[in-house]
Parts: C-alpha cells; sequence; structure tokens
C-alpha cells in the first residue's frame, strides 16, 4: 500500500458518522416531437461527433440557424424529428427522418439518422429511438428506409440497425476524407409494411 493511501485511510471518518452514498438515479426519457427549444442541445450533441469522430463526414460544427432550418424543412415536411428527454428537460439524444432524395419519385422513401449525447451511449437509448423512428416513418407511409454510415467506428450503429431488420445493401469505399485518412459508406434498407390508404409519403403535395 503507498503512503499516501494509509494516511487517507487514517483519516475516514467512523462508519456511523459517514454520509450514506445517494443511490444512484434510474435513467429514464421521454421520448417526444422535437421542439425549437430543443435545438441548442441538438446542436450541441450533433457537433461533438462532427469534431470528435468519423460518424458524420461534416468536419465543420453546425450553426443553431442551419439546425432551425432542418426543423422548419422536417416540419413542413411532417417528417418525424424525435428527441429523448431526461426527467429534468435535458435533451439525451435524437433521430430523424430526411428526404433520400428531393425528386418526387423517391417520395415514399427516406434516409434516418440517429445521435446520442455523450451520457446516454451504451444504456439502450438507441433502440428506443430507432424504434420510434421507424414507427412514426410506418405511420407516414413511407415504404423504405435506409441509413448510411461510415465503414470506420460504426460497428455498435450497423449491428442496432440489423437487429430491427435493417439489411446492407451496397458499399462504397474511399468517397470521404475526414482526420486525414479516407472513409467509405455503408448502406442499409429496411422495408416497412405497406403503407395505409391515403397516406401520402413524402412531397406528394408537389406532385400534381
Amino acid at each position: 500500500m503507498l503512503e499516501e493511501d494509509s494516511n487517507r485511510d487514517r483519516r475516514r471518518l467512523p462508519r456511523h458518522l459517514r454520509r450514506p452514498a445517494e443511490p444512484e438515479r434510474p435513467f429514464s426519457y421521454e421520448i417526444r416531437p422535437a421542439q425549437p427549444g430543443d435545438l441548442p442541445d441538438i446542436r450541441e450533441i450533433y457537433n461533438y461527433y462532427v469534431t470528435n469522430s468519423v460518424v458524420t463526414f461534416d468536419e465543420k460544427k453546425w450553426s443553431l440557424a442551419q439546425w432551425r432550418e432542418k426543423y422548419d424543412y422536417l416540419t413542413k415536411l411532417k417528417l418525424p424529428f424525435l428527441v429523448a428527454v431526461s426527467p429534468t428537460g435535458q435533451i439525451l439524444g435524437y433521430a430523424l427522418a430526411s428526404p433520400w432524395n428531393g425528386k418526387t419519385g423517391f417520395r415514399y422513401t427516406a434516409e434516418t439518422s440517429i445521435y446520442l449525447g455523450q451520457a446516454a451511449t451504451g444504456k439502450g437509448l438507441g433502440r428506443a429511438l430507432l424504434e420510434a423512428l421507424i414507427e412514426a416513418c410506418q405511420q407516414l407511409g413511407l415504404r423504405e428506409i435506409v441509413a448510411v454510415v461510415s465503414d470506420k467506428g460504426a460497428e455498435a450503429s450497423i449491428a442496432l440497425h440489423e437487429r430491427f431488420g435493417f439489411v446492407e445493401v451496397g458499399r462504397m469505399g474511399r468517397v470521404g476524407h475526414k482526420f486525414g485518412r479516407w472513409l467509405g459508406t455503408i448502406y442499409l434498407q429496411k422495408s416497412l409494411e405497406q403503407p395505409k390508404k391515403g397516406l401520402r409519403g413524402l412531397f406528394a403535395q408537389k406532385s400534381g
């Protein structure tokens, strides 16, 4: 035992005078549609990955104005944009669906994205957000959803999507470059249930 450890032991309070350790609070959250007030936290979550990982190929942090523009765009299209919120109001993670392509012929296909705050990883939140996002896409009437992930450092994301029925449908190598190295992309696709009669898919309001 080091001398400093021995000294620390001698300074400990008697057991009957020690303050009992507070029990760890259970991890809990609510998943709901995103609101404009959530965007600063969403920006911080995303920008962490911009500066520290290759799960996104963005190299510059997003501004709050960019997130407001994206929020307004997805809201206009009535696309799912979900957040997981702690009991204290902290945004723990988010999930959204974006148009796969701006052409109206792709209106029944969307691309999914999920990002978690660092304090919320490894606790099953990604699974809950993906499940909620899939359900929201089905309700919208989408037929296909696609996830595009980096071929480096995204093993957990790939495994999560595969557990929900996503199937790898293609790869592209060396199409991205970040942190001084070349990166590829992996495409995962999931077919959804037949949409109910009357559901429109994306961009249907623009098709004549």
